[in-house]
């Protein structure tokens, strides 16, 4: 074997020579991280001796903090192909300046896209309050008024189920921001709209439905890539939390726009904003952090490797989707009804809390939006703490998730029903928006029981299963305006104390349904047919094998047993690197690239063959 070529350099062995001190400086340049000192930039490339079980995401309130350096060597990453930058992205990162974590980003905007969203729905109750003061004359009746009332539920409850194929057939995050975008350019319609015959109004608002009717599952398709095991309570709360921040800015912004300016303000503003967050929304949200141009190689690796080998899997079809399952799993039933519950009175809010106020306490179109919005700020707080503090349990195991769910989602559901029967006996206004306000804040815990338990028991079929639960819930959302209505027509204040006292009730019903048969845990039928195992297997097919489990000396994974890798031990299947070879350098002494066994040692260039040099004296020409 020929010998390495740099000896036979006539390079004189000194304590330091000018090139060699020079090609140190630069590497060391290059090892630079962040700052830190140039000696210590080679004990960078250290193996990690604990892996991404490390990488827990554990830093303040719980969220992973995401940094560009570190101590992992570039040899404990599989090679990565990175998307290339767009152009904006050379001038401005694609992420939020004070969130550090692209995921975070993501949770942020899908809330500001819900606060939009919900805020929209504000506006048509305000315009109703103004057409009753007079200014605005719309003769419509009963029934016409409840069919404005219900038309968006009605296209809204259309596509709750395709919503969730949608989502699992093309990007979920294109498919929130377009809904979004559609919605809010159909709500600079509305104002022209109600100009020319309520009929129009109807089908405009109708459409509005259907494309809002994908967000919540598409929302789920979207935390299927991006959220981390221990993380999906905080990040989904985060951007439900848009839902009831919509209705605490809505209404009151709603209220002030119509009361200063006119009942058009708040179907212009609302639309305009849709627009421009839609322009941040598709700059900002990728499908999958792969795809996305700037996120730290920490955080895609902590995200991927906690998600494992699940993302893998191929997204359900109609054919492949348990259906059966679905309709016989109490589990399933159980979010369903919950959703169906907390429905009911969501509407009931949004829809009437500004009318309750006015007719039984005589308040001002524009105290009904700011005291209207006191509950909802309050739920819009509790919201995403009550996300963190329900991972924090499941996290230190003080009660299991399926206790966790039952816990906050019955507990939200039994204060408020508590607070709705003093509602529905107060005779003070102090005492009606104390208790109106306490009652909607604590339903805020309910966020973290059933509106994420899709995620528990079938984290693949997530987005349908949100299709369902909503798609039902939207029933309530038909059937509350009609029954409503009906109650409140002629006699505007006696009314309502059977209104809240239905509205308790329904929630009782709910807190024991969901109490005995909720679940958290996976179900045996979202779990990957053989068929489905063989598909997404490398082994099966004849691929090169990306990951070992420890302790498994065939190296056929599931860690000696003999079992599939799926059925392994997950947290080997976490701890253990790939070997990854980074072509013919081993030879080189003090190569901080190198790996054991990595390769085997080669030549650098062929045998040599002239007849000058080589042989011995007799075979020699000269």
């Amino acid at each position: 074997m020929c010998a390495p070529l740099k000896d036979l350099l006539p390079v004189k062995k000194t304590e330091s020579s000018p090139s060699s001190q020079g090609y140190k400086d630069e590497f060391a340049r290059i090892l630079r991280v962040n700052g830190n000192d140039v000696n210590a930039g080679f004990e960078k490339f250290e193996m990690p001796k604990h892996g991404y079980d490390q990488m827990d995401g554990a830093a303040v309130g719980g969220a992973y903090q995401a940094d560009t350096g570190g101590n992992d060597s570039p040899m404990s990453f599989e090679e990565i192909e990175r998307p290339p930058l767009r152009h904006v992205d050379k001038y401005v990162r694609a992420e939020c300046p004070c969130i550090k974590t692209t995921r975070y980003t993501i949770s942020l905007m899908t809330c500001l896209g819900f606060i939009i969203s919900f805020g929209m729905r504000c506006n048509m109750g305000m315009a109703k309050l103004q057409f009753e003061n007079g200014s605005v004359k719309y003769n419509w009746t009963v029934a016409m008024e409840s069919a404005v009332d219900s038309s968006f539920f009605w296209g809204y409850l259309v596509t709750q189920v395709p919503g969730g194929f949608l989502a699992s057939m093309f990007p979920a995050n294109r498919i929130f921001g377009t809904a979004i975008a559609i919605s809010a350019f159909l709500n600079l319609l509305v104002p022209g709209a109600m100009m020319l015959h309520p009929t129009v109004v109807i089908l405009v608002r109708v459409l509005q439905g259907l494309v809002e009717g994908v967000t919540y599952p598409a929302c789920h398709g979207i935390w299927r890539f991006w959220a981390p095991p221990l993380e999906r309570s905080r990040l989904a709360t985060m951007a439900f939390s848009g839902s009831y921040a919509g209705v605490v800015i809505g209404m009151p912004m709603s209220g002030i726009l119509t009361g200063s300016i006119s009942w058009h303000a708040p179907f212009y503003f609302y639309g305009v904003m849709g627009l421009i967050w839609y322009c941040f929304w598709l700059w900002l949200s990728f499908e999958k952090p792969r795809q996305h141009p700037t996120i730290s190689v920490k955080e895609l690796k902590y995200i991927e490797k906690s998600l494992g080998e699940s993302v893998s899997l191929p997204m359900p079809t109609i054919a492949t989707t348990p259906w059966r399952h679905f309709l016989t799993s109490m589990p399933v039933y159980a979010i369903i009804v919950a959703n169906f519950c907390r429905s009911w009175n969501f509407y009931l809010l949004v829809l009437y809390q500004s009318a309750y106020l006015k007719h039984s306490f005589d308040f001002r179109i524009e105290e009904t939006g700011l005291l209207g919005a006191l509950p909802h700020l309050l739920m819009t707080i509790i919201v995403p703490f009550g996300g963190m503090l329900a991972d924090h349990i499941r996290k230190t195991g003080l009660l299991s998730t399926t206790n966790v769910r039952k816990l906050f989602n019955c507990g939200g559901f039994g204060l408020e029903g508590l607070f709705f029967l003093v509602v529905a006996h107060a005779t003070s206004p102090m005492g009606a928006v104390t208790a109106l306000t306490l009652g909607v804040a604590f339903s805020g815990f309910a966020i973290s029981g059933y509106n994420v338990n899709h995620l528990d028991i079938a984290p693949r079929y997530a987005s349908i299963l949100m299709g369902m639960s909503n798609g039902i819930g939207t029933i309530a959302g038909l059937i509350c305006p009609i029954a409503i209505d009906h109650l409140t027509r002629g006699q505007p204040k006696s009314c309502w104390s059977t209104v809240f006292t239905i509205a308790a009730t329904v929630h009782l019903v709910g807190i024991t349904f969901y109490a005995i048969f909720a679940s958290g845990e996976l179900q045996s039928w979202a779990e990957p047919t053989l068929d489905e195992q063989r598909a997404w297997d490398p082994v099966g097919t004849g691929y090169e094998k990306e990951t070992t489990f420890n302790g498994d000396p065939t190296g056929e994974g599931g860690g000696g047993t003999g079992m599939a890798p799926p059925f392994g031990d997950p947290t080997a299947q976490i701890n253990s690197t790939k070997t990854v070879s980074y072509g013919a350098v081993q030879h080189v002494t003090g190569n901080p690239f190198a790996h054991p066994n990595a390769i085997s040692e080669e030549p650098v260039q062929p045998e040599a063959r002239d007849t000058y040099l080589h042989g011995n004296p007799t075979e020699r020409t000269y």
